[in-house]
């Protein structure tokens, strides 16, 4: 696993995740050498083994040769472009992640953190449905109801909102609950939200596969993370 704080890291980043494509790239040369080994083994046992009264064409045997090195040519332009390919998808992946640091990532959770008193909390309400009104309750470590806003009426799909706590509001953790209505008898159900976060640094998985961002809440994997901004 390799971790991402900035840019000024990225050098040794790259050296992890292409250890992999490394050791690939010495297992080919290995099997290629072995191949070339046997073709020649094969060739002297044909040439011990030809008959005297009719000795092979040297014709033959050349073309043999010529036709294994031009085998060995692609197998190696092969292997080569490989490599490459690996090397530079791996150092774009790591690039991306590396800008991914300072930005915020809006994470599948209802809890928010409140940096300061007076601060503000943002977050996406995700809605299948269109609904008359979007309502946003907010709760304290004690459940205590500390404020609730409506959206008003949204269509169906994502919806950014900002909560700006009052006067006096302490800063800490607050529970987000965003609820549409259900019916017609003014009740509501509860409807996804996802609250942003700064991200602190970004893990990537083998080969970059796996990315994780890291922030004050711990760990998050990237299929949690409704979106970036």
């Amino acid at each position: 696993m390799s971790t991402i704080n900035g840019t000024g890291s990225s050098s040794n980043i790259y050296e992890q995740i292409n250890q992999k494509n490394q050791a690939n790239s010495t297992t080919e040369s290995s099997q290629a050498a072995e191949d070339s080994q046997m073709f020649m083994k094969l060739m002297i046992a044909q040439l011990q083994n030809q008959d005297p009264t009719s000795p092979a064409d040297t014709a033959d045997f050349m073309q043999q040769i010529a036709t294994m090195s031009q085998v060995e040519s692609i197998n190696q332009l092969v292997g080569t472009v490989e490599d490459m390919s690996a090397s530079l998808l791996s150092s774009q992946t790591a690039l991306q992640a590396s800008s991914m640091v300072g930005q915020r990532a809006y994470v599948n959770t209802n809890i928010a953190q409140l940096n300061q008193e007076g601060g503000y909390v943002d977050g996406v309400v995700s809605t299948e449905v269109s609904a008359s009104n979007i309502r946003i309750s907010i709760y304290d470590g004690s459940d205590n109801l500390v404020d609730r806003v409506n959206m008003g009426a949204m269509p169906a799909g994502d919806h950014n909102f900002v909560w700006q706590a009052g006067e006096g509001v302490p800063a800490g953790n607050y529970r987000i609950v965003a609820e549409v209505p259900s019916g017609t008898d003014g009740e509501y159900e509860e409807v996804g939200t996802y609250m942003g976060f700064n991200i602190n640094s970004v893990t990537l998985g083998q080969n970059g596969i796996g990315m994780k961002v890291n922030t004050n809440i711990g760990s998050i994997d990237m299929s949690d993370v409704k979106q970036l901004g």
